[in-house]
């Protein structure tokens, strides 16, 4: 079985798919339109979130058995197109779970101990003390929307404070021991902090807007380390100046563009981290102008599941799954 790989991930996903005997190709810089001019030759390919995998790049896939994705979401694929041609569908959610759990609690603790402010101002010879005094987490009502290996792995990170978790999924008899399953309604009049743990899909998409919002009967934080376009930025930042939505924890934005590699537009075709400068100066959304100005967001670029440790069990994933499909 030939396997093309799209994206550089850690070095064990081609060495141990080596070893089970299967031809491995890489292309990380081929144009899509390039990919799938040659993508017939190929019975699997391995991506992270390069480019859209759509109807014309799968019918171009004439011989695909298998797609894998480097990653928890499969939104950037054309799934049901996919399984209607009978091509397999391989996520790794299991491998970057707990680290989207320790940077939810990382951001969520920053913003109640005003730690990101705290630093900026000591850094500039201010200490301020009393302007700093911070909020603790024991007492508090967490709720989470989407308890599955994310909101679980978050769920499971909050044992060790005295708080109550609650949990709202689509998804009947989600519960564990770390989490209550509740209705939407129990949980917007309880919580005090929300926490987004959910695929973009139809019924996630700008989900959090001012009706959602203030369907929450006490203000509240805001974490999300999902998918930025579950969040209207415009309406959240409404929240925020009307402290209905007491803090924000950003690790994705609405304006990612879909690759999630980059804000805006990269600076060339071939540098996917780059950021053009001029992009943020010229074409910045005024919400997001008000998010980068507030002592009340903390942002980060899309790394809650980009770990050290991450890196490889994403990676061990594909290889496992890979392994026991087709060996």
């Amino acid at each position: 079985m030939k396997i093309l790989h799209l994206d550089q991930n850690h070095p064990l996903l081609l060495q141990q798919l080596n070893d089970l005997g299967y031809t491995n190709h890489t292309d990380f810089t081929s144009s899509k339109s390039e990919v799938e001019a040659k993508i017939a030759d190929y019975d699997g390919f391995i991506i992270r979130s390069r480019f859209t995998i759509d109807k014309q790049f799968l019918d171009a896939a004439k011989n695909l058995k298998f797609i894998g994705r480097v990653g928890a979401g499969l939104e950037n694929i054309d799934c049901d197109y996919a399984t209607e041609k009978g091509i397999y569908l391989i996520s790794a959610p299991e491998g970057n779970r707990n680290a989207v759990g320790e940077h939810a609690l990382g951001m969520l603790l920053s913003l109640f101990n005003k730690l990101n402010k705290a630093d900026k101002e000591v850094r500039q010879g201010k200490w301020l003390r009393e302007e700093n005094r911070g909020l603790e987490l024991d007492g508090k009502t967490v709720g989470l929307i989407g308890y599955g290996n994310m909101g679980k792995a978050f769920a499971k990170k909050l044992r060790g404070f005295d708080v109550e978790v609650l949990c709202y999924d689509i998804k009947p008899n989600v519960a564990d021991g770390n989490a209550k399953q509740v209705s939407l309604e129990e949980l917007q009049t309880k919580a005090d902090v929300l926490s987004l743990h959910i695929p973009q899909t139809d019924l996630t998409l700008n989900m959090v807007d001012s009706a959602f919002i203030n369907g929450f009967k006490k203000p509240f934080w805001l974490i999300n380390t999902a998918r930025g376009k579950s969040v209207v930025t415009k309406d959240l930042v409404e929240a925020l100046e009307a402290k209905k939505i007491l803090g924000a924890g950003l690790d994705v934005l609405e304006y990612e563009k879909a690759s999630f590699e980059n804000l805006f537009k990269p600076s060339n075709d071939n540098d996917h981290n780059a950021l053009k400068e001029v992009e943020v100066s010229d074409n910045m959304p005024e919400a997001f102008q008000y998010l980068i100005n507030s002592e009340h967001v903390l942002l980060s670029p899309h790394v809650a599941g980009w770990t050290i440790e991450s890196n490889i069990k994403l990676s061990q994933t594909i290889v496992d799954k890979v392994k026991a499909k087709f060996c």
